[in-house]
């Protein structure tokens, strides 16, 4: 029995050998539809003035300018699921990939705000649909010893995306005068902050030509020897075994769908899913992304000028950038639930205080934000240390805990959902910010954030479960 069982232990061992090179490879392709989700994401901060010139449009106009995208995140998300069980996880990313494209080009080519608003919800639909699939190939393709810190990849591409966008923007508005001006070719700067996206896109479209198909989409399918293949090369070991427990995981032969996600005998939506729905809402309603969409918009609001804005979010993104790097070094560590807890604990008292120096600063007579250069520096920092805490655990963690939370058989499903809601969720805190910021200033909306970052605690400590160290196999409703 002693014989059997190390012999078990050795077999399970094995499976965790791979080529850990060629892993990170493949994760690293798909984190490229990552890099887009978070340029796509990004470069709207920094070509708001120049819209609302460009298309005449009010504050209510220009938040949904702003936000459209998110209307189709929200489509995309829920689509890539559906895309991703019956075609595939790479034929998606293809897709994605072609859509990234495109909205890049209509963006930049784009005479009215109709036009606009259309090419930026195609961007939406790619951004979804990115946000589905990504994580969920790398979590079905990762180890389970690295599978957290692979996950946070996903992250710390959206947050380098986020950054290039910055600077990108930053570079050609310095090059041009500002965002409206002419600049290559005789094309407002504008144009070509958007225009740049379609590099990355056919690196993407390139990328996703190249990797294979997730081995647990090709036991679902019932392509066993297929999925043994791509299994012996990122896992090593006995590969049978493996794809045994897949199938043991999938139980039946029937097409995974939505209809899943609702327990049989209840007919209620399983727990599990709830969770995550609720994980990915709190993730967006602590206010990360107004400093991402409206980080210039914000700082010019508070007495900033536009470069010295743009500056601004060149500091905040490479914050961000950093705070991955340290969650993909302690996420598989630390675990994910403990990173939440700080992150909320963190988040809590910098934007708590942020919302008191927003109420203590004084207003000019057009009813500008008026900090003095104290105020501004201590701003400054808080904003950045809340930036950090986020970057730490609600960023990357949220992507991982998604893309590894649920059972197999409805993991691309329920996925979709909570990235749906993680939208939808984003496109409300978007869209109510502009009049937000007029009705209750700086300081009431900060407070609202405030108090979802300490309700997103109470969450955590009831809620969540550790998946650190797990196999997927594992996961239960």
């Amino acid at each position: 029995m002693n014989e059997a069982s190390n012999k078990s232990n050795h077999s399970h061992g094995e499976i965790e050998q791979g080529n850990i090179l060629y892993v990170i490879t493949l994760s690293c392709v798909a984190a490229v539809g990552g890099f887009l989700f978070g340029y796509d994401s990004g470069v709207i901060n920094g070509t708001i003035p120049a819209l609302q010139t460009a298309f005449k449009s009010t504050n209510v106009g220009t938040g949904f300018n702003v936000a459209s995208i998110l209307l189709g995140c929200v489509f995309g998300a829920l689509l890539a699921g559906t895309c991703a069980n019956r075609f595939g996880r790479k034929p998606t990313m293809i897709v994605t990939a072609v859509a990234f494209m495109l909205s890049a080009i209509g963006s930049g080519i784009a005479n009215t705000s109709e036009f606009f608003v259309a090419a930026r919800i195609l961007g939406g639909l790619a951004v979804g649909a990115a946000s589905v699939i990504s994580p969920a190939y790398i979590a079905e393709i990762a180890p389970k010893h690295i599978r957290g810190g692979l996950g946070s990849l996903q992250q710390l591409a959206i947050v380098l995306g986020i950054f290039a966008a910055f600077l990108t923007n930053y570079l050609i508005a310095h090059s041009a005068g500002n965002a409206i001006n002419t600049w290559l070719l005789g094309f407002a700067a504008w144009r070509w902050m958007f225009w740049m996206e379609a590099v990355p896109s056919i690196v993407f479209f390139i990328g996703a030509i190249l990797i294979p198909e997730s081995p647990r989409h090709l036991v679902a399918k019932g392509y066993h020897e297929r999925a043994k293949s791509i299994f012996l090369k990122t896992r090593g070991g006995n590969v049978h075994l493996l794809v045994e427990q897949v199938k043991e995981t999938l139980k039946t032969n029937k097409q995974p769908s939505f209809k899943d996600l609702i327990h049989d005998k209840s007919k209620r939506i399983h727990s599990i899913v709830w969770i995550g729905i609720v994980l990915s809402i709190f993730q967006q309603f602590v206010g990360i992304n107004v400093v991402i969409y409206y980080g210039a918009y914000l700082w010019e609001a508070a007495g900033f000028t536009e470069a010295q804005a743009l500056q601004t979010n060149l500091l905040s993104g490479a914050v961000n950038v950093s705070a991955t790097i340290v969650a993909i070094l302690l996420i598989d560590k630390v675990g994910r639930k403990p990173l939440l807890a700080a992150g909320s604990i963190g988040m809590f008292v910098n934007l708590a205080i942020l919302t008191v120096i927003f109420s203590l600063a004084d207003m000019d007579k057009d009813g500008n934000l008026m900090l003095t250069s104290n105020q501004a520096i201590v701003g400054l920092t808080v904003i950045n240390l809340f930036v950090f805490f986020f970057g730490v655990s609600w960023g990357p963690v949220v992507w991982v805990l998604l893309g590894e939370m649920f059972p197999n058989r409805i993991r691309a499903a329920a996925l979709s959902v909570g990235a749906a809601a993680q939208w939808l969720a984003n496109f409300v805190i978007t869209l109510t910010f502009p009049p937000m910021l007029a009705v209750l200033g700086l300081s009431g909306s900060y407070a609202i954030y405030t108090l979802f970052a300490l309700i997103s605690l109470i969450f955590v400590l009831i809620w969540i479960r550790e998946t650190k160290g797990k196999q997927l196999e594992e996961m239960q409703l």
